[in-house]
């Protein structure tokens, strides 16, 4: 019997279509947002590994069909299994640290601290991806710390030991993007998020029963929404990269900072002080700058080698 060969499937071509890929990543902070708010209205009655667990095993079960032998969508074959894997434990990594700082903070001052992940971005970049950092975007960087600093008060009556998770979630989902970046032009979307769920969902299965709390039924509705809302959410965001660079739709999805201090003060009533709007504000400037900057740095690499987008 002549042997079927397997044909590989490639990542799909980019298309320069930036306004549509600024208009989902603005759809994807939506999901992501709300996801937000509701894993922090469960961390008042369950554990944050639970609360990620049951996250991660509606994400697993939205992607099963990638995961069937057979499926149209199959999604497992891959030479970069390890790297897939070591990127979905990033990923947990940064889904739960998260989750356990919103147990102790507001959501906004979480959120905002979160958000300095393209900082460490620009750091590891340097020593994974072997990318050149000029003094601007060492600049951008610090400024961003200082944002960080602010929202904290590190050394006062309002620093809380709990703002470090956000921090650590921050650096988790750094390292899963530079994950990203390495696979990026020779892996599907599909694949790495299939191997995403996989991992955390085995991870966090041998975790759980350590911290287990029976959950009402109100309790597993809502932890269905988070699943639900955050890979619909993830979704989207793949799908935008496939319209325009990071370095365009970085500076929309700080939108998500919006809608997750309106949703903040409508549910828990919190209100962000001043400190955090300032700390946001030296971050949020830090994050578009750097963007811009990476913009000029992806136009002259292309106008010089034509280089071909990591995106595509």
């Amino acid at each position: 019997m002549p042997e079927k060969k397997s044909v590989a499937r490639k990542a799909p071509a980019r298309a320069d279509r930036p306004f549509k890929g600024i208009a989902l990543v603005l759809a994807s902070t939506v999901f992501l947002g709300a996801s937000d708010v509701t894993a922090k209205y469960l961390s008042a009655t369950l554990p944050s590994i639970e609360i990620a667990w049951i996250r991660f095993l509606v994400f697993a079960l939205i992607m099963t069909p990638a995961m069937m032998p057979g499926s149209p969508l199959f999604a497992l074959q891959t030479k970069r299994r390890g790297l897939h894997l070591l990127r979905g434990a990033a990923l947990l990594g940064s889904s739960l640290f998260f989750i356990s700082g919103l147990r102790f903070l507001p959501i906004a001052e979480a959120s905002a601290t979160g958000f300095v992940a393209p900082l460490f971005v620009t750091a590891l970049s340097i020593i994974f991806l072997g990318e050149k950092v000029g003094l601007r975007r060492w600049i951008a960087t610090a400024v961003g710390l200082i944002g960080v600093l602010i929202i904290l008060r590190p050394g006062t009556g309002a620093f809380h030991p709990a703002a470090f998770f956000p921090l650590v979630s921050a650096l988790a989902w750094a390292c899963t993007l530079i994950m990203t970046r390495m696979m990026s032009g020779t892996e599907r979307a599909i694949t790495t998020m299939t191997y995403s769920s996989i991992a955390g969902l085995f991870i966090l299965s041998a975790l759980v029963p350590f911290v287990w709390v029976t959950p009402t039924w109100h309790d597993i509705a809502f932890g269905v929404l988070i699943g639900v809302a955050s890979t619909a959410g993830q979704w989207i965001v793949v799908l935008a990269f496939r319209y325009a660079d990071a370095s365009v739709l970085a500076p929309f999805s700080y939108m998500q900072l919006l809608w997750v201090s309106v949703l903040g003060f409508l549910v828990f009533g919190e209100v962000p002080d001043a400190y955090t709007i300032t700390g946001a504000a030296f971050i949020v400037a830090s994050g578009l700058y750097t963007a811009h900057r990476e913009r000029i740095r992806r136009s002259q690499l292309l106008s010089v080698s034509g280089e071909p987008s990591p995106n595509a």
